[in-house]
């Protein structure tokens, strides 16, 4: 078994230039589904990292998504003394309102390209309400005053929005970025967040809101919770787990990456599969005097079969790695695009799990074993008489 295993590592050496080919091209079949795979992951991971499990959204009952609501401004009282509430040491409820509106800028590097932000109206406690948001850079601002903070994924990414930067809402009112804040990686870094009150005035939203977010005692506590608001019926309210909303309005976007990475691997795949057969048939065809060497010195034809799929394996492995390795220097890259679910652009990560890794070399090694099966099954058929004849 030794010779056929090293005679075929060798083999590879000594056609390196369809060797390098072929492996280029299962590199590109993982280098695609890895890449759509992390992407497709990033994208859910950024939007459910904004939503918790023991939280609850409370929006109007027929809006997809929150900057789609409207909601009066007496909702708020009504959800503070729902059962299931959360409060303070001090006592008070851990409920925050907000309000969100898309600007449309246009891109630092292509100022032609307009996109929408979204721009968040907090209340003076959303810190507490969402501790995992702290600002980095500048200061936070100042409640009431016309000043923003930036989520530190877009800061730069479009014209004026940089600490220091101005943007503007209706009627011309400029509001000042004070500080840039971070959000443990969640779908706020792609946002512009700004008084409640400075964002409601400037449109004339007074006394209307587009959610409430309210913390609850326990992940048990939402029926109850949800119950006492849907029953207000004069209000037409709708209440979901804030993580259930975060997981509705990623799916469109994940799923149409996922299922467009899918589809480009499978013609690349193909594409691979048909490289890896023709070279190993060219490779069998320039060795069969070799191949009826190897039998007549008494190798079998498994023997044979194992030696040519070894060669094939180590081929496509080599080629996986690769790809492998060309889709985890994506990390180092944001995506940016449109969320179906919310309309404005954030910026995605590429997020590698070692799940998508395996699942991605497994792949890139089943095409190049797959390719080349057929052609060292003919190997192992070889007659040695009629090929030392030849």
């Amino acid at each position: 078994m030794a010779v056929p295993f090293s005679y075929s590592v060798r083999s590879l050496w000594a056609r390196r230039t369809t060797t390098a080919a072929t492996a280029g091209g299962i590199a590109l079949v993982v280098f695609v589904l890895a890449a759509a795979q992390m992407l497709s992951t990033g994208m859910r991971s950024t939007l459910l990292r904004a939503g918790r499990d023991d939280s609850a959204l409370v929006m109007q009952h027929d809006a997809y998504a929150e900057a789609e609501s409207r909601i009066r401004q007496g909702v708020l009282a009504t959800v503070s003394g729902a059962p299931g509430v959360r409060r303070s040491a001090r006592g008070e409820p851990l409920v925050t309102a907000e309000s969100l509106v898309q600007i449309f800028v246009a891109r630092s590097d292509d100022p032609a390209r307009i996109s929408a932000v979204q721009v968040r109206g907090v209340s003076d406690n959303v810190f507490t309400m969402r501790p995992e948001v702290r600002v980095i850079r500048g200061r936070p601002a100042q409640p009431g005053a016309d000043e923003a903070i930036i989520g530190e994924s877009i800061e730069g990414d479009y014209e004026g929005l940089h600490l220091g930067g101005r943007f503007s809402l209706k009627n011309d009112r400029k509001i000042q970025i004070v500080g840039v804040f971070e959000a443990a990686g969640a779908a706020y870094e792609s946002e512009l967040w700004t008084g409640l009150d400075v964002l409601r005035t400037s449109l004339g939203w007074e006394g209307f809101l587009s959610s409430i977010t309210a913390v609850l005692e326990s992940s048990a506590a939402f029926d109850g919770f949800a119950s006492r608001l849907e029953a207000e019926q004069s209000e037409g309210l709708s209440v979901a787990r804030e993580r259930a909303y975060y997981e509705k309005v990623s799916e469109g976007l994940s799923r149409s990456v996922q299922t467009l990475g899918d589809l480009v691997t499978f013609i690349f795949a193909v594409g691979a599969m048909l490289g890896a057969a023709i070279t190993m048939n060219a490779a069998i065809a320039q060795r069969r005097r070799e191949i009826g060497v190897l039998r007549a010195l008494g190798f079998s034809a498994p023997e044979v079969l194992w030696a040519f799929l070894l060669e094939s394996s180590a081929l496509a492995l080599s080629g996986a790695l690769l790809g492998m390795g060309l889709a985890s220097l994506l990390t180092l890259a944001d995506f940016s695009a449109t969320n179906y679910g919310t309309g404005n652009e954030i910026a995605f990560p590429f997020e590698p799990t070692v799940r998508i890794a395996l699942r991605s070399v497994l792949l890139g090694v089943f095409v190049g074993v797959l390719g080349g099966f057929l052609p060292a099954l003919k190997a192992a058929r070889m007659s040695p008489a009629t090929v030392m004849k030849q």
